[in-house]
């Protein structure tokens, strides 16, 4: 393929990807966990690795609303879990969220899950970040190089 045509396709998924983005995304005001809830500490918080499982539970369950990239899709009214208002929630209101869902919203109950699950989840969600943010943590576009930190 010829480099003109390789930044057209490119540029067309770019695009692409920013139309299905939720952008108009506002969080409920009135969706918030209990106390309770909210500082329920998450067991698997030590265990990072487990964030793979989640992965997997995100896409079989969530990825239809939210996307593959968790930016949310419009046309469903879904949140965008990038969002800082998202990722500033305490990992117990994710799981209480995640839990009993807010079905005014559209957004449904994930009880059935087994709860060791829905923390999974929880942490796959920490993963979810904009590329610019992966670009300024590491200072390298998010790719690390061996033997430096």
């Amino acid at each position: 393929m010829k480099p003109a045509a390789l930044g057209f396709c490119v540029a067309l998924l770019v695009f692409t990807d920013a139309l299905a983005q939720n952008v108009e995304y506002k969080p409920d005001p009135n969706w918030r966990a209990p106390v309770e809830a909210a500082v329920r500490p998450n067991p698997l918080a030590s265990r990072p690795e487990t964030s793979a499982g989640g992965r997997k539970l995100f896409t079989r369950n969530c990825e239809e609303c939210h996307g593959r990239d968790g930016k949310g899709i419009e046309k469903k009214h879904s949140a965008d879990l990038q969002l800082p208002v998202v990722q500033s929630e305490s990992d117990g209101a994710l799981f209480w969220k995640i839990t009993n869902g807010n079905t005014p919203r559209g957004m449904p109950s994930f009880s059935r899950l087994p709860e060791l699950q829905r923390w999974q989840i929880v942490l796959y969600i920490r993963t979810l970040k904009p590329a610019a943010a992966i670009t300024n943590a590491t200072g390298n576009g998010g790719v690390e190089e061996a033997g430096k930190p």
